[in-house]
């Protein structure tokens, strides 16, 4: 190593000394959300001690000077390296042996409120570059052009797009996007602990113990092998957290009517109901099962949900019996369990994920079902509930009766199988003491959290679209009718909330009628969605079936981080002539179709004649000057 090479590196390793908490954050930032808090503090850590450059290899490309003054030395360098092994591990997540190992604990930021859960909820949604470019532009304080700079020498396919993106969170965030970026929420350096899975480590401990034995090997030696001196104490106190949180008598328990003074309305607002909030031993053999449920008992959990034993005490919510089954249902902070105990059955677990529940998606749960039918147990703060098909707009909601303790009469579920003859949902109204004069519908997909349904009407002529609406008005109805059955496709998969987004109208060739094309969005509680685009033709029938003419996943298109949608799809007219349609939403300046089919047209809807079979690929004209090409099925 020459001597400049040397000074480089000693540059360098001074810029990570100095900055470790900023290049921590960044990396953290980046990392992929579905990595977990623990492992993604852990391996933020262990990237920027991994980003010291070496002295050997290609050279590095060159970056724009900087403004900030800590920029001088080797901080850009290492900053690059930063960003590009964190947007490798989205790519192809990988445990570095250098990631800091910790035994014993789980790590993670402290939690901040409800700005900064709505940000983190946001982020999740975007990708890694990104997420990278937000923390460029506001962590390291970049104009746009030197974030565009970095992501494409960290080798960022489109770095424009990232930080598009980025300004297009900000616009939604307004300005205190920095500052929500620098509070503890995203600081991997000053963190809170709670203790892992004890009772797996207890069983480690005894399988380690059985081998020593086997082995002759002492029993100071073992445990030193399995603890070590000072650890010890650290053990017992993680113990001791461990069995507060398997004491019934330490469950959190809301007061009554602490919904309608709190800022946070979720599940941690809700008191404990039903006959059996009481019991202890039931309480305790709840616990019991979570902490370590037996072979015989049946474990179910949505998707992207983990199953761990509790780490503290869990807030009570629900113990009472349901059908002939004794219920209780708890709530841990970021997750739904509700624990069954059925006469002459064993035992069952069903966990879900609500760590980003709000006033409608945290309005209610399902508390019991059986063949065909399903109970909700609504929130304190629902004070009237109906039901209604899907399949039929024009009818008027039923009454659904609710019983002192929130558990609702049942309710049929949607349908599983190949026929889609109805789709009930639920409709609850908000106490006014928390809204005003606000109803929302709610659907079973199949998991314990139901599922939040809005919509997105039809931009006016020449504005925008605004922001989701619930989908308890007549177009939204009339909408969702069309529609109601493709949620099938979602079932089992984690959803938090479906909305249909009313992107484009379109009046077709021939005198056809007017078409209407959707993108239906869903989300999930881990953060990433998934869309279709959807073609409704002129409708003989309120609820005959849309065309899904194209499909995405993990995406953040049909978001309000992802405006613009455009999708194509062939249509037959009466006369039998094929066209080849396609709508884009509002700002698409133009569409231009190759392929076999060559046509061009200002606007965002164009129709032209095309055999069936041609094949042909739409693209949309962005205003920036970009392409925007339609989704696939």
């Amino acid at each position: 190593m020459d001597e400049r090479t040397r000074a480089d590196v000693e540059r360098a390793e001074a810029a990570i000394v100095e900055h470790y908490p900023r290049l921590v954050r960044l990396a953290y930032l980046v990392l992929p959300p579905s990595m977990g808090r623990h492992r993604r503090v852990l391996t933020a850590h262990g990237l920027v001690q991994r980003a010291l450059p070496t002295g050997r290899g290609r050279p590095q490309r060159v970056l724009p000077g900087q403004r900030a003054p800590q920029a001088e030395g080797g901080y850009p360098l290492v900053r690059l390296r930063v960003v590009q092994l964190a947007l490798a591990q989205e790519r192809q997540p990988r445990r570095w042996s250098a990631v800091p190992f910790v035994w014993g604990l789980r790590l993670f930021p402290r939690a901040g409120g409800a700005d900064e859960l709505a940000l983190d909820q946001a982020l999740s949604a975007l990708t890694a570059p990104e997420r990278a470019a937000v923390g460029l532009w506001h962590l390291e304080d970049m104009d746009e052009d030197d974030v565009v700079a970095v992501l494409d020498a960290a080798g960022v396919e489109d770095p424009g797009a990232a930080q598009r993106a980025a300004v297009a969170l900000d616009r939604e965030s307004g300005p205190a996007t920095a500052t929500l970026l620098d509070s503890g929420e995203f600081d991997p350096c000053t963190l809170q602990t709670r203790p892992t899975d004890l009772l797996r480590r207890r069983q480690l401990t005894r399988a380690a113990m059985a081998v020593a034995v086997v082995l002759a090997v002492s029993g100071a030696a073992l445990g030193v092998v399995v603890g070590g001196g000072s650890d010890g104490g650290r053990r017992g106190r993680a113990t001791t957290v461990a069995q507060q949180a398997l004491d019934p008598d330490r469950l959190l328990r809301t007061p009554n009517d602490a919904w309608a003074d709190t800022s946070r309305v979720d599940f941690t607002a809700w008191s404990p109901r039903g006959s059996d909030t009481g019991d202890r031993e039931l309480l305790r053999r709840a616990l019991r099962v979570w902490a370590e449920p037996g072979h015989d008992v049946h474990v179910t959990a949505s998707a992207g949900t983990s199953t761990r034993p509790p780490d503290q005490p869990p807030r009570l919510l629900y113990a009472g019996m349901i059908d002939d089954v004794m219920v209780v249902v708890l709530h841990d902070g970021e997750r739904l369990v509700r624990y069954a105990e059925p006469a002459n059955a064993p035992a069952s677990l069903e966990f879900a994920r609500v760590d980003s529940a709000d006033l409608t998606t945290g309005g209610a749960l399902v508390i019991g079902r059986g063949d065909g039918w399903m109970r909700f147990l609504i929130a304190p703060w629902v004070t009237d509930a109906t039901t209604r098909d899907l399949l039929t707009p024009k009818a008027p909601a039923k009454p659904l009766h609710v019983a002192p303790d929130g558990v609702t009469d049942r309710v049929p579920t949607p349908p599983t199988g190949a026929s889609c003859g109805q789709w009930p949902v639920a409709q609850f109204h908000s106490s006014e003491r928390v809204v005003e004069r606000h109803n929302f519908l709610m659907t079973d997909l199949g998991d314990l959290a139901p599922v939040h349904l809005t919509y997105l009407p039809s931009p006016a002529a020449g504005h925008p679209a605004d922001a989701p609406v619930e989908a308890t008005g007549a177009p939204a109805l009339q909408n969702w009718a069309h529609s109601a059955c493709s949620l099938r496709e979602l079932r089992g998969a984690g959803v938090r909330s479906v909305d249909n987004w009313v992107y484009a109208q379109q009046s077709l060739p021939e005198h056809g009628g007017r078409a209407t094309w959707v993108c239906s969005r869903a989300d999930t509680w881990q953060g990433p969605g998934r869309v279709t685009v959807q073609f409704q033709p002129p409708a003989a029938r309120p609820a005959d079936p849309v065309r899904i003419v194209g499909r995405a996943r993990d995406t953040a298109a049909c978001s309000r981080y992802g405006r613009q949608v455009v999708g194509d799809t062939r249509w037959r007219a009466k006369s039998g002539t094929w066209y080849l349609l396609a709508a884009g939403s509002h700002g698409i300046q133009g569409l231009d179709v190759t392929g076999a089919v060559r046509h061009g047209a200002a606007g965002a809807t164009l129709a032209v004649r095309a055999p069936q079979d041609a094949p042909a690929r739409v693209a949309a004209r962005l205003p920036d000057g970009g392409m925007l090409h339609a989704f696939r099925p």
